[in-house]
Formats: C-alpha cells, sequence, structure tokens
C-alpha cells in the first residue's frame, strides 16, 4: 500500500470514524511538518507488505476537533484502528519496524 501523499484538510466526524469497519490507520500531522515529513519514508516501508488497511491522512491543528477526540498533542500521530477501536498508538515514529509492529499488532485483532 502506498500512503496519499497529502494531509486532509477536511475531517470526518468522529462518530463515522468509530463506525468504520476493518482495519484503519489514522495519521494525524501537516504538510510542513519535518516529524511528518520524516516519518513517510519509514511509513511507507512499513505499509508495503501490509495487509489492506484504510489509510487516512488527517490535517490537524488548532480547532481541529478530530484531533482533540483522540488526544493527539503531537505530529505525526498514527492511531491503529479495527473496527473503531484503538488497538496501536504511535507518536513520531522513526523507523518502519515500529511501524511494522503496530500494523502486526492490528493485523492480530482482525476478525476478533
Amino acid at each position: 500500500m502506498i500512503p496519499t501523499p497529502d494531509y486532509a484538510s477536511n475531517q470526518p466526524e468522529r462518530a463515522a470514524i468509530d463506525a468504520l469497519a476493518g482495519p484503519t490507520l489514522l495519521e494525524f500531522g501537516a504538510d510542513w511538518c519535518g516529524h511528518c515529513q520524516a516519518a513517510q519514508q519509514p511509513l511507507a516501508e512499513a505499509l508495503a507488505g501490509a495487509l489492506t488497511i484504510r489509510h487516512l491522512k488527517i490535517e490537524d491543528g488548532p480547532g481541529r476537533p478530530l484531533g482533540r477526540s483522540f488526544r493527539v498533542k503531537l505530529w505525526p500521530t498514527l492511531i491503529f484502528l479495527q473496527d473503531g477501536r484503538e488497538i496501536a498508538r504511535l507518536v513520531r515514529p522513526t523507523a518502519a519496524p515500529e511501524i511494522a509492529e503496530a500494523l502486526a499488532k492490528l493485523a492480530s485483532q482482525a476478525g476478533g
């Protein structure tokens, strides 16, 4: 899977996220954020052989209710969800193995 290139400025409602079926990766950040830019290569590496996963890149910042509802404080924050339930979270990941570990935890929750 190839990550989407830009963070979406339009945000789904929290209820819509909670209702998503299957595995989902929420990535909160901003296009101009250096930490977010640095995380893109390790994220792409980890997602390359990953299970089919919905990947939502969501622009975060002041006045953004979705990020606040997930208590996001630093970027990027990756939240791994299964059927709308948080399974794992990474804040400012720097290496593909740590992302792959969270993906494996997510995969182990699929269907169960």
